[in-house]
């Protein structure tokens, strides 16, 4: 009964995964590696991320946690001409729905024990009901919302 409820929770929660897109994050180049880590984009598809540049072109990632290295330290990243241009907006995928989420309006799973591409990484929400959800499986310390994933912790996660 308790697998019947969880699975009906998690139907619902997928739609109302707070998203303005009803899309997903596209890979753009099949041979891509991520900037920062150099791992195979199309290896990590469920864990890709996307930072959209002010001069329109489009940066992916194989974490949350790779795309807010280059977030959160623009200024190194533009000085050695590994952006061409500052970071306009930031897409994040639902860890259930799949679906695509402005980064800055998402939640963050800290703590649980899903692992990423590259060791310990923050599971990203369109809504606290799926980060809730995710929990109650997997397990996680914290939900936190976009303004609380500070340059320190992501530093923690990358040791």
């Amino acid at each position: 009964m308790r697998k019947i409820i969880l699975s009906l929770l998690l139907f619902a929660g997928t739609g109302i995964a707070g998203t303005s897109f009803n899309s997903k994050i596209l890979l753009l180049n099949q041979k891509a590696n991520d900037p920062v880590y150099q791992l195979p984009l199309n290896q990590y598809m469920e864990w890709l991320c996307e930072a959209e540049l002010k001069n329109g072109e489009k940066v992916q990632f194989v974490s949350v946690k790779a795309m807010m290295q280059v977030y959160q330290h623009q200024e190194y990243f533009l000085e050695r001409q590994l952006l061409s241009a500052p970071i306009r907006m930031i897409y994040v995928q639902d860890f259930i729905s799949g679906q695509r989420v402005d980064a800055t309006k998402a939640v963050y799973v800290f703590g649980s024990r899903i692992v990423g591409p590259h060791g310990d990484e923050l599971i990203p929400f369109g809504s606290e009901e799926n980060a809730k959800l995710f929990m109650m499986k997997n397990g996680g310390t914290k939900i936190l919302p976009f303004t609380r994933i500070t340059k320190g912790l992501i530093r923690y996660l990358d040791m």
